[in-house]
């Protein structure tokens, strides 16, 4: 099956080159060429725009920033939906809004097109390592046909039920990080406040019930003062704002809080840092 990929970005570089690895046949198109020449000395083909790699491959996949990068490239005349070929399947692996996801799949019924949304959790080591977790909603029977190629990307692969659920799932997930990361913050704040060798204690920690993927790998991050993106605070803040939109009736204050957290840190420059920034709230 030929593979077309957009959005060649922190994620998506290596989320090509395990495809690749796979002996896929990509093709991506990238808005900054010179960003890209790695991919493209590793097999990848560049293709100079969206609507010509929609029309030539049999599966689109997108890994981009925001939502309306996501309507964009689906819905603008020159984009996806008007030039992807009859029987295409398309997978969107942005976290994005699950209504968007729910129009993608309802406008891609109408040209005979397949669409799914497959966000991912494992930040740039679950993308390098090929172990990312990725959540998938849409047509069962499509998503047990993509699997395959999945699983060249990732490790845990999970179908959670019809257009926009994998999207809420991965929601739902990233509301667990926000109060995870928002924990190992104020632990190393206590443990600068009172002392403490966090070089020797954070590993000690990471045995115990305080264990978690963000006390291993954020905090050594942020110690070392290396606040290069994994994932940028930009796009959690913008993931964080989506989780809020879907809340209705729920108060989830935890969320709400880190979000006021981030926000502040962004307003200030930080916006472009990865997400173990957060301790920089406390200093």
């Amino acid at each position: 099956m030929k593979i077309g990929f957009i959005g060649v970005g922190v994620m998506g570089s290596s989320m090509v080159k395990n495809l690749l690895k796979k002996a896929y046949a990509v093709e991506i198109y990238a808005r900054h060429p010179e960003k890209v020449k790695e991919v493209v000395q590793a097999g990848a083909t560049l293709i100079p725009s969206i609507a010509t790699l929609a029309a030539q491959n049999e599966l689109i996949i997108t890994m981009v920033g925001f939502p309306k990068d996501v309507e964009s490239i689906y819905f603008d005349d020159d984009k996806i939906l008007n030039h992807a070929k009859a029987g295409t399947i398309m997978i969107d692996m942005t976290t994005s809004s699950p209504s968007l996801a729910q129009k993608i799949a309802q406008a891609a019924k109408t040209k005979g097109l397949y669409s799914l949304d497959c966000p991912v959790t494992g930040g740039d080591i679950g993308a390098k390592e090929g172990t990312l977790t990725i959540f998938g909603g849409g047509d069962e029977a499509v998503f047990k046909q993509v699997r395959p190629i999945l699983e060249a990307m990732g490790k845990t692969i999970v179908y959670v039920g019809q257009a926009g659920m994998g999207q809420h799932a991965k929601l739902a997930n990233q509301i667990g990080v926000a109060g995870a990361m928002a924990a190992v913050a104020e632990m190393m704040a206590y443990g600068r406040a009172k002392g403490l060798n966090l070089e020797q204690l954070i590993p000690i920690w990471n045995t115990g019930s305080a264990a978690s993927t963000q006390l291993k790998v954020s905090a050594p991050r942020a110690l070392a003062n290396n606040f290069q993106p994994g994932f940028y605070i930009k796009h959690f803040i913008k993931d964080m704002k989506l989780a809020i939109s879907e809340t209705e009736n729920l108060d989830l204050k935890m969320l709400h809080t880190v979000l006021k957290m981030y926000e502040k840190l962004a307003s200030e420059g930080c916006e472009d840092l990865g997400t173990q920034a957060l301790v920089k709230f406390y200093e």
